[in-house]
Parts: C-alpha cells; sequence; structure tokens
C-alpha cells in the first residue's frame, strides 16, 4: 500500500520510512508541513502518517487544509503531545488515529495495517478469496493451502489487486500503489510483475484467468 510520511526529525522519518518499506509498503517522506500537503493532495495515499510539529505550516493545519481538499487518505497523527484535548482536536480535525512519542514500531505498523483494512472494508486481516488466500499480517500467500513464493513486488501488486478484487485497476493505479517517488522504473514494468504473478499463481493450480487484463483498463482479480 501508498503511504506517505510527513515527518521533521530526519532520523525518525528516515527510520519510519525504511521499516514500512520493509513491511512491504510503498513509502514517500516529507520533510515539511507545506511539501506534505502538496504530496497528500497530488499523491493516492493510503495512509499519512503525520507528525504535528512541522516546519512551515504545522501538521494540524496540513490536516484541515487536506479534509478541506476532500482528501480521504486515512492519517495517523503523530506527537509528543499526549493530553486528551490534544487527541481530541485531532480526531476532530478529520484524523483516523494518534500515536503519541516515543511509540514501539510494531504498534505503528498495527494500526497501519488495521487503517488500510478499514479503507478498504476488510475487516480480517487474512484475505480469503475462494481458493486464493492472503496473511497480510505474516505476508504469506497460498493456493488452496498451497504457499506461493512471492517478491516483495509481487506480493504488493497481489495485494492491492485482492483489496479491489473484482474491480478493474488500472496500470497507473498499481504503479502509484507499489512504487515510490524515488524509483527508476520503465513503462512496462507493471506488465512484467503481473505476468510473472500469473505464472506463478498457475504454477499451483491457480486458474489461467484469475488475474484478467481488461484492454486499455487494466488489470481485474477475479474471485470465486
Amino acid at each position: 500500500m501508498n503511504l506517505l510520511v510527513v515527518e521533521d526529525y530526519a532520523p525518525l522519518g528516515k527510520a519510519l520510512s525504511q521499516g514500512l518499506r520493509e513491511a512491504g509498503f510503498t513509502v514517500d517522506l516529507a520533510s515539511d508541513g507545506d511539501r506534505g500537503l502538496w504530496l497528500a493532495t497530488t499523491g493516492d495515499y493510503d495512509v499519512i502518517i503525520l507528525d504535528l510539529m512541522l516546519p512551515g505550516m504545522a501538521g494540524m493545519e496540513v490536516l484541515k487544509a487536506f479534509r478541506r481538499k476532500k482528501g480521504k487518505a486515512a492519517v495517523l497523527i503523530l506527537t509528543a503531545r499526549n493530553g486528551v484535548d490534544d487527541r481530541v482536536r485531532g480526531l476532530d480535525a478529520g484524523a483516523d488515529d494518534y500515536l503519541v512519542k516515543p511509540f514501539a514500531f510494531e504498534e505503528l505498523l498495527a494500526r497501519v495495517r488495521a487503517m488500510v483494512r478499514r479503507r478498504y472494508d476488510v475487516q480480517n486481516p487474512v484475505l480469503d478469496l475462494g481458493g486464493l488466500a492472503l496473511d497480510t499480517v505474516k505476508r504469506l500467500v497460498s493456493w488452496r493451502e498451497q504457499p506461493i513464493s512471492l517478491t516483495a513486488r509481487e506480493y504488493a501488486i497481489l495485494h492491492y489487486l485482492a483489496l479491489r478484487r473484482g474491480q478493474v485497476v488500472s496500470r497507473t493505479d498499481l504503479w502509484e500503489h507499489v512504487y515510490d517517488l524515488e524509483s527508476d522504473t520503465t513503462s512496462n514494468v507493471v506488465d512484467v510483475y503481473v505476468s510473472r504473478l500469473r505464472k506463478k499463481l498457475e504454477s499451483v493450480g491457480a486458474p489461467p484467468g484469475l488475474i484478467r487484463t481488461r484492454r486499455g483498463m487494466g488489470y481485474v482479480l477475479e474471485t470465486e
């Protein structure tokens, strides 16, 4: 999934970005409020992790401006302020969750995963799609209980298609959710990974039409 981290303390921003990427997320990083708002309103993010104490536009103002612009991404506030009034103001301004510094990275990761599930109206962390199963916590995939070994990029593509099962997902949409702004990619990279993913699924008995191509539109994951 595609995340935006807005954090001005460079060591923390770098650590968060690295940890989230290792957990399978695509991450863009902004170090001030103005760039954070620009990225938030021009990109397609699932979750925004937002510090409140930022240079330029303060985090609370970024949040309010983002919601005024009809931004739909879930927002997790990170802050050293632990007062009840601070939490209430943030939630009332449009935040979806609130985490006080210092925090355990595993807790942040669990909150982000839960926010992604809520955004796509998924309650169970294990996606059961007929014969196809994705454990989104352990990042394991199986077809009729037979494990499938996927690369991080292959898993990311399958995960996003699974969350939007039955819907046509454009190549641009897939690109934005599995590559960050700094990625050096070629125009057909999504097609290449989808082709590899199909072969791995078919090698364990999944039907050839599980991931269908809609010419000129994109891909759709068909489920039983």
